[in-house]
């Protein structure tokens, strides 16, 4: 029999995934982490797949009622990290045993920073909550301040391509509209609207108002930037450390131009030079 005349054939593949890491076995706590972190995060974790990492938890974890509460927010689970009973329990709910790998870092690239006399304003952490999300994959965003950033992992270890040229949009996005760069940087020549996303595995630089959402080093790159002419953000992160932008930003960043960068486990906003 011939290869052409077989029905199905096999071919690797690389699956990016988001990684749920657990600090808990209560169900309680872990429901209300979920909801909070979907609630801060908007729509960059809905539909991709999800590896739940219970290698830090020894309680027995209810994982019918766990991964109910992932699909209810449509994130469909597909692996598990975990060890003895909980790995057990985890298989017998239907989930895979997986190894993850971390990303590989991009090369890096020589940034000239904000001047001494710029303001650089830390997000302040948070307190841990029960449940970690590290991101997205193709949509990602991510994770507070303080805790462990959130990046995702792949579930099979092929080395990421090389970083392609940019992808520019030179059109604005609109509410709704969402535009991820895979391995490379994104360019929007154009508005950010409330409500629209934009995500890509390097850096994000938007001339003009960034007012929805913007996430860079999607991946997990840390070295990663976000530039804006115009900051007036919703939601801004940088390899899933992120801040949700509630109140208005200092006067000098406000609608002025801006990048947002990791300092260690600290996101900075930092003002630029006009």
């Amino acid at each position: 029999m011939t290869t052409d005349s077989l029905a199905l054939d096999f071919k690797s593949a690389t699956l990016y995934a988001v990684r749920v890491v657990l600090h808990s076995a209560d169900l309680e706590r872990l429901s209300a982490a979920l909801d909070q972190r979907m609630a801060d995060a908007g729509s960059f974790f809905e539909n991709e797949p999800v590896v739940v990492d219970a290698s830090r938890v020894d309680e027995p974890i209810d994982w019918p009622a766990l991964l109910a509460a992932l699909r209810g927010h449509n994130l469909p689970p597909i692996g598990v990290v975990a060890a003895g009973a909980n790995l057990q329990a985890a298989q017998a709910a239907g989930l895979a045993p997986v190894e993850l790998s971390t990303p590989a870092a991009r090369p890096p690239a020589v940034i000239d920073t904000a001047p001494p006399n710029d303001v650089a304003t830390p997000v302040p952490a948070t307190p841990a909550a029960a449940l970690e999300t590290r991101a997205p994959a193709p949509q990602q965003p991510a994770e507070p301040a303080g805790e462990a950033a959130a990046q995702p992992d792949a579930a099979a270890a092929e080395p990421a391509p090389a970083p392609a040229t940019a992808l520019v949009i030179t059109k604005p996005l609109r509410s709704g509209q969402r535009v991820y760069a895979r391995h490379t940087d994104l360019v929007v020549i154009g508005m950010v609207s409330q409500g629209a996303e934009v995500i890509a595995d390097g850096n994000v630089h938007v001339y003009g108002p960034l007012r929805g959402k913007a996430m860079a080093g999607a991946r997990g790159d840390t070295s990663a930037r976000i530039f804006t002419t115009q900051l007036d953000a919703e939601l801004l992160a940088v390899a899933g450390v992120y801040r949700v932008v509630e109140d208005k930003l200092d006067g000098s960043l406000h609608n002025q131009p801006a990048l947002v960068r990791l300092d260690g486990e600290t996101l900075r906003i930092e003002a630029l030079k006009k």
